[in-house]
């Protein structure tokens, strides 16, 4: 079992800057592969970023590619995602995940915190 908690979340101007944190709990935690999604009004949820277990291995959804960046500390059972040059596209609700080990499926979820870019 993993339980997942999102902060960080705000209004901010477009161009600027934003740090999300997601506090895990449960010993596997570092075992696991966690990622970012978010959910925009009217539109699916889709996904935003992953990084491996280790933090070796990242994956960026084209939409920020060089603005965004996922890192993990595993002493703190902690994930973080740095926000920088923010869209008013990237409004949003933004979740944090975690797959079960031995799948690749995303199966714990955080509740979310609210991402408002003002143009």
């Amino acid at each position: 079992q993993v339980h997942l908690v999102e902060s960080g979340g705000g209004l901010v101007q477009a161009g600027g800057s934003l740090r999300l944190s997601c506090a895990a709990s449960g010993r596997a935690f570092s075992t696991i592969t966690m990622g970012w999604f978010r959910q925009a009004p009217g539109a699916e949820r889709e996904s935003v970023a992953n990084i491996s277990r280790s933090g070796g291995t990242t994956y960026y959804a084209d939409f920020v590619k060089g603005r965004f960046t996922i890192s993990r500390d595993n002493a703190k059972n902690t994930v973080y995602l740095q926000m920088n040059s923010l869209k008013p596209e990237d409004t949003a609700v933004y979740f944090c995940a975690a797959q079960a080990r031995g799948s690749s499926d995303f199966y714990y979820w955080g509740q979310g915190t609210q991402v408002t870019v003002s143009s």
